[in-house]
């Protein structure tokens, strides 16, 4: 009988409104976006409305989709409950956007078109409005099929189609627009090789060898220190940086010296609480769950800072367009506009977020919590590193890269473990049962140094049963085990490829549309 994952039971249950409630308790917070801006904007102005609705849509569709990756490995390695989580990313998802979420933002997200192309400011607040509702419809068709995709590439791909559908294809900046083509590949890549890299580091170093608690004193305070490291240097320059300027070199050398002193903290505290534990992987694992739910909310509020911002930048474009008659490259952010975003969010996580989190947290590969540890690891270094370069990055296909990498290296291991196991069986095929069995036992409570040494000396031993090439060949190719679900890898990859094209299709039949309705 199949035993039951209570976290996995948790993650299916939690949802237990009503689709009717939930829809109705969306469409209330919608409606009372539409009563507050219709409280004070001229009568005139009833595409603003409409605009902060769809902004208000946006937002829940953020909270449902692109927030999960951030707390969804925390929630799938059981170090934090769905419901803690949920709290949590609201919390720090809304502060992040409110406290340093900044005054401005690029009305023309990463400078995808020329508005300079684009004289009339009836035809510049339609763009943005065709673009805003194709990203939220984007994103909301991404949720219902489960797919994580980057809220940041939605908004490009509706700023490209509705500028191309208002000013022709040579409104777009195409180096720009190849920057981000090849984001693609470059986050899942760079956070999927970072995270399987901690992983393995974390495996000969801690859970390969024969004293696991001795190792973990000793390399877990350490690698709590350069999570410190990297998350006070990801926040500086990433979270704080519209209210902050840093440079790099700052941003490492104060990160340097949190780290330093969080090491003298945490390394006590670490050697006290070994003194409770078991000699046992499980055990070891416990120690990373407070770092785990700091990372969540960490990244919660740097996410917060950063996209959602960002995402309502078509809402500011539109809303100091109508203010100021005219065009501009940067836009303030009133508060009304950031709290749209930053409660729309808590709600669409609290409502429809559940089945992203379960995608990203147990559905692509089995976390636990040194494996959740790593994806965080990778998330921020990723960002980091990719900032640094000059590259265009999305944060949801780096966390999402980082779960896949973490599985494959786990079903690489696990195979390649397999065929060493057969191996030893083909070598001991004419040895007593026994035998076999206490080499076997032996050999799994070896570090890996021992192991090698083992099977050297076993081939040494056993010249005399010599493996036939057709055997090898079948060892070679041992008893594979996916530990990485193909079908979401496909799922998955499709839909991250087909973002920016659909979300610009989409937002161009709707800029027509719009424009169509409002002269007519």
């Amino acid at each position: 009988m199949n035993s039951i994952n209570p976290n996995q039971a948790q993650l299916n249950t939690t949802n237990t409104l009503p689709g009717i409630v939930r829809v109705s308790l969306a469409i209330l917070f919608l409606f009372a976006i539409m009563i507050y801006v219709g409280g004070y904007v001229d009568e005139r102005n009833t595409l603003l409305i409409v605009a902060a609705v769809i902004g208000g849509y946006m937002a829940l569709n953020i909270g449902a989709n692109d927030v999960a990756n951030n707390v969804g490995p925390a929630v799938g390695s059981k170090a934090i409950t769905l419901t803690g989580a949920i709290l949590i990313a609201a919390i720090f998802e809304s502060s992040g956007a409110l406290v340093a979420g900044g005054d401005v933002v690029g009305t023309i997200k990463k400078g995808i078109i020329d508005p300079a192309l684009i004289n009339d400011t009836d035809t510049f607040v339609w763009l943005m409005t065709a673009a805003l509702l194709a990203a939220a419809l984007w994103l909301n068709l991404s949720t219902y099929f489960g797919a994580p995709v980057s809220t940041t590439h939605s908004i490009v791909g509706g700023v490209l189609g509705a500028g191309i559908a208002a000013g022709g294809f040579g409104i777009a900046n195409w180096a720009v627009f190849g920057k981000i083509a090849a984001s693609w590949f470059i986050s899942p890549i760079m956070g999927g090789i970072i995270a399987a890299l901690f992983l393995y580091l974390i495996k000969r170093t801690i859970t390969y060898k024969t004293d696991m608690l001795s190792a973990a004193k000793s390399v877990v305070p350490i690698l709590i220190a350069l999570m410190a490291w990297a998350f006070s240097t990801y926040l500086m320059m990433k979270g704080f940086k519209k209210i902050w300027k840093i440079d790099l070199v700052s941003a490492i050398s104060i990160g340097f010296f949190i780290a330093v002193s969080l090491y003298l903290i945490v390394r006590p505290l670490i050697n006290r609480a070994t003194l409770m534990m078991q000699n046992t992987k499980f055990d070891v694992d416990t120690l990373f769950t407070i770092p785990l739910i700091c990372a969540a909310a960490l990244l919660s509020f740097a996410h917060g800072a950063n996209d959602v911002a960002n995402s309502v930048g078509p809402l500011a474009a539109i809303n100091d367009a109508f203010n100021s008659g005219g065009i501009t490259e940067k836009a303030a952010i009133p508060l009304w506009v950031m709290a749209i975003g930053a409660i729309g969010i808590s709600i669409g996580l609290a409502l429809y977020g559940p089945k992203l989190i379960r995608t990203v947290g147990s559905e692509i590969t089995e976390l636990d919590k040194t494996r959740a540890f790593c994806i965080s690891m990778a998330a921020a270094i990723t960002v980091i590193l990719a900032s640094q370069l000059g590259l265009p990055i999305s944060s949801t296909h780096t966390a999402v890269g980082a779960v896949f990498g973490v599985g494959f290296l786990r079903e690489y291991l696990k195979n390649n473990y397999d065929r060493m196991i057969d191996k030893i069986i083909a070598h001991h095929e004419d040895d007593n049962p026994k035998k076999v069995a206490a080499f076997l036992k032996k050999f799994q409570k070896s570090s890996v140094t021992t192991k090698r040494k083992m099977l050297k000396l076993l081939k040494r031993k056993s010249s005399k049963n010599k493996l036939t090439k057709s055997d090898r060949k079948k060892l070679q190719k041992g008893y594979r085990q996916e530990l990485v679900k193909r079908s979401q890898l496909y799922k998955i990859a499709a839909a991250w490829i087909i973002t920016v094209p659909l979300s610009a299709l989409l937002a161009a039949l709707l800029f027509f549309t719009i424009r169509g309705f409002m002269l007519t």
